[in-house]
């Protein structure tokens, strides 16, 4: 995929209906994240604080939520299989593997999985009946999950880890500014 610039931040609508409501947060919070990313090379994207011990890169934050929105939209809601990398990923070897293999991809790989599975989760927005929907997938103890539970749930994710991609990239390139 060609990133040759990032898209707009979207228009937030501040007297919507529920749906476009939590459609538009999500979107901008996925936008917010994309920029994070936008131009980074490999290295950038493998990037650590420096004197930190956290193993959070940008990369690893761009794949992590690629895998978030898969198992919340598509195993979770829909019931289906995951889908590649994540059904092979090696698990049970690297809990956080998804973190770890963003300094193994391209930096275009790691955006274009991202995108993939934005694009995936959206199509199950807009194919839902409503935001009662429930998952098919269920919680073993307090039973499935409203479609507005996961995008509200999807929204807090995306805010907490475009806190930290936030820092990290200001560390790497000294970018602080999404508004165009």
């Amino acid at each position: 995929m060609d990133f040759p610039e990032p898209p707009r931040l979207p228009v937030l609508n501040f007297a919507a209906d529920e749906l476009t409501t939590l459609t538009e947060m999500l979107d901008y919070y996925r936008t917010v994240l994309l920029h994070r990313g936008w131009i980074l090379d490999q290295g950038q994207m493998a990037a650590r604080l420096a004197d930190h011990p956290s193993d959070l890169t940008i990369g690893g934050i761009l794949v992590h939520m690629a895998l978030v929105e898969d198992q919340w939209f598509t195993v979770r809601f829909l019931g289906e299989p995951e889908p590649e990398p994540w059904a092979s990923a090696p698990f049970d070897e690297d809990w956080d593997w998804e973190f770890h293999v963003a300094g193994q991809w391209e930096a275009s790989q790691i955006l274009d999985k991202f995108q993939e599975s934005v694009d995936r989760s959206r199509r199950v927005i807009v194919e839902s009946e409503s935001l009662d929907t429930l998952s098919v997938k269920e919680h073993a103890e307090r039973g499935p999950w409203n479609l507005r539970w996961i995008m509200v749930h999807m929204i807090e994710e995306y805010a907490r880890h475009c806190g930290h991609a936030d820092l990290l990239r200001e560390a790497i390139d000294g970018v602080t500014n999404d508004w165009r």
